[in-house]
């Protein structure tokens, strides 16, 4: 698991969790003074939008993957960039200072303070424009970290389980591996003598005098040793939150 990105992500999650719960809090409170005659399809839309969102976002702490998350974050970003032109279409560029005294009806014949309904409108309007900035830059960065990976040897990361992107210049990391070059768990390569290490060009890569120049292998390789007849042995070992491998050389 990469501990950058999954912070990230957490913090994202975090964030949005509390402007949708504040969404909703605004929505039900206008949905008990206003439905169901005043204004009723702007009070239900935003119950279900912020609703929604929170929701999606408990399924996906748990299970996600990286073209699930993107279509998540497409579909949630075009429900907020509607609530967000729909609220700035109602509240418009009116000055809530303004309101002062004012009274608007609602629902069984009573009437509430119209400099109330109109800062909770601008609130509604202000985190649902950031709501969608938020999730579009997010789908720009996982898109962008998942060809990052590609790049790194991951061409089928789309479909693996999201914990395993890396961060900018991280590899990609390997969910619920503590040990990645332990035997027996996936990862593991042993490479014996005569034997090439694959080719993937890993710029940078650094390797003893006397061994093939190779970049970090490609597929789920994380742990690499490679025996000659020197007396000496040479191990590549990928580090499971991102960085370039450890190369060790060992006498043997």
């Amino acid at each position: 698991m990469t501990v950058r990105f999954t912070n990230h992500r957490l913090g994202l999650y975090v964030f949005l969790f509390a402007l949708s719960g504040t969404v909703l809090g605004i929505s039900a409170f206008f949905a008990n003074q206003f439905l169901p005659k005043i204004r009723p399809d702007f009070t239900i839309f935003s119950i279900v939008v912020s609703a929604l969102t929170i929701l999606v976002f408990l399924l996906m702490l748990q299970f996600a993957q990286p073209w699930t998350e993107a279509i998540a974050y497409f579909i949630l970003g075009i429900l907020w960039l509607t609530m967000a032109a729909w609220s700035t279409d109602i509240v418009g560029n009116v000055q809530c200072d303004a309101l002062g005294g004012q009274r608007i009806p609602i629902k069984n014949g009573g009437d509430m303070s119209a400099q109330s309904w109109c800062y909770q409108m601008k609130v509604t309007q202000a985190f649902s424009w950031t709501a969608f900035i938020l999730l579009f830059l997010a789908l720009f960065l996982l898109m962008h970290l998942c060809g990052q990976a590609q790049r790194f040897g991951r061409p089928n990361i789309w479909k693996e389980p999201i914990q395993e992107l890396g961060w900018f210049g991280e590899w990609p990391g390997y969910y619920n591996t503590h040990s990645p070059g332990a035997p027996g768990m996936p990862g593991s390569q042993q490479y014996f003598p005569g034997q090439q290490y694959p080719q993937s060009g890993y710029p940078g890569q650094q390797y003893p005098q006397g061994y093939p120049q190779s970049g970090y292998p490609q597929g789920s390789y994380s742990n690499m040793q490679h025996s000659h007849s020197g007396g000496r042995a040479i191990t590549i070992q990928h580090q499971p939150n991102g960085g370039a491998p450890v190369v060790t050389t060992t006498p043997i």
